[in-house]
């Protein structure tokens, strides 16, 4: 386990940055990041066990200090599958239920090829939830309550990421969170390959739209 070194680390913080504070995505993100408060932790293994113990860990480290607003854990070297990862992901919630966690922390998921329910994969709104790397995002319970409290409109953050991502585009996406390209070569293969998949689907689409205007006629 690494905090605050690793590539992985460093191209998660440029994500956020780059992305999530910079297109207010979430407007409850930049304070806490300014000040420090957010903890950026890297599992390297392989081993799910060893991967919720780490997650269990900093989840007492947050019990401890205060200082720390939020927990991002980077996952590098597993789950790069996304059903595999929402697997895991649902046994995690039946482990912080038995823990009695719930109620005071949750976690979010954040994965490349994170796809909403309902969403097509190449749909840009998906792009809200994907992160450079698998990742557990552990929130206080307290501070989305302080959220939903405070926000002039919590239910139209969603919505107006949705709007927003759509309006870019992938490739508009593609270019907000790499800037220079290099510098986050791993972020861009990952869009990257959707940006190819959303140019395949449109060209199958106008095929069918063809066959289908040919048969007509």
């Amino acid at each position: 386990m690494s905090d605050n070194r690793s590539s992985a680390i460093e191209t998660t913080k440029a994500w956020v940055d780059r992305f999530v504070v910079a297109l207010n995505l979430c407007p409850f993100a930049k304070h806490p990041l300014d000040q420090g408060k957010v903890r950026f932790v890297e599992y390297t293994g392989k081993d799910l066990v060893q991967l919720s113990q780490t997650l269990l860990d900093e989840i007492e480290q947050l019990d401890r200090s205060e200082a720390i607003e939020t927990t991002l854990l980077v996952v590098p070297e597993m789950l790069h599958d996304f059903e595999e990862y929402l697997d895991y992901l649902a046994g995690v919630e039946m482990l912080m239920d038995d823990l009695g966690y719930t109620g005071t922390y949750q976690i979010a998921g954040f994965h490349p090829d994170y796809v909403f329910e309902g969403v097509a994969p190449f749909d840009p709104a998906n792009h809200t939830n994907r992160s450079p790397h698998p990742m557990l995002h552990i929130i206080r319970e307290a501070s989305v309550a302080w959220a939903i409290e405070t926000h002039p409109d919590i239910d139209a953050i969603p919505e107006r990421n949705v709007e927003l991502l759509r309006e870019m585009g992938v490739k508009g996406i593609i270019e907000q969170i790499s800037g220079k390209r290099s510098e986050s070569a791993d972020v861009w293969r990952s869009a990257h390959r959707y940006a190819t998949l959303e140019i395949h689907l449109r060209r199958i689409g106008r095929q069918a739209f063809s066959l289908s205007s040919a048969t007509l006629n």
